[in-house]
């Protein structure tokens, strides 16, 4: 008897946790605790303002509705500018560097690509000599006085 006790207290002292894993615990579940309760106060507040504030909104919409659709387009508008401006800027930048020779980023996709622009011109170049060759031949042989 003596023996089982022995081996199933020793059992229970084999799975029994550490402090570290007891601090863990504890530290886990405060901040666990901590964070439901801010979700509950947000939660709160977020339907008291608006039972709160919803008559003072339908009251003033005809007011707020297009004030905030004019300034919505208006700050879009400016964002758009200057979004548009900067990347004006940043190709005109880019331009400044390629023309100067200091080889900026993609400069080497655009040098091959006026490579492989002007090889296809110059095979449509030669393709267009030699089908107006042999357009000629076929008109002077169509009509031998021509």
């Amino acid at each position: 008897m003596a023996d089982q006790y022995q081996g199933v207290m020793q059992k229970i002292h084999d799975h029994t946790p550490n402090s570290t894993q007891i601090l863990g615990f504890i530290t886990l579940f405060v901040s666990g605790a901590v964070l439901l309760l801010l979700t509950g106060l947000t939660l709160t507040a977020t339907v008291v303002g608006l039972v709160v504030l919803t008559p003072v909104l339908i009251f003033f919409s005809p007011i707020l509705i297009p004030v905030a659709t004019v300034l919505f387009v208006a700050v879009a508008g400016f964002l758009a500018a200057g979004g548009f401006g900067l990347a004006a800027l940043s190709a005109i930048s880019w331009l400044y560097n390629y023309i100067k020779g200091r080889h900026p980023p993609g400069a080497d996709q655009i040098d091959y690509a006026r490579m492989r622009i002007a090889d296809t011109a110059s095979h449509v170049k030669d393709y267009a000599r030699e089908y107006g060759g042999y357009l000629q031949s076929k008109i002077q042989d169509a009509a031998p006085g021509a």
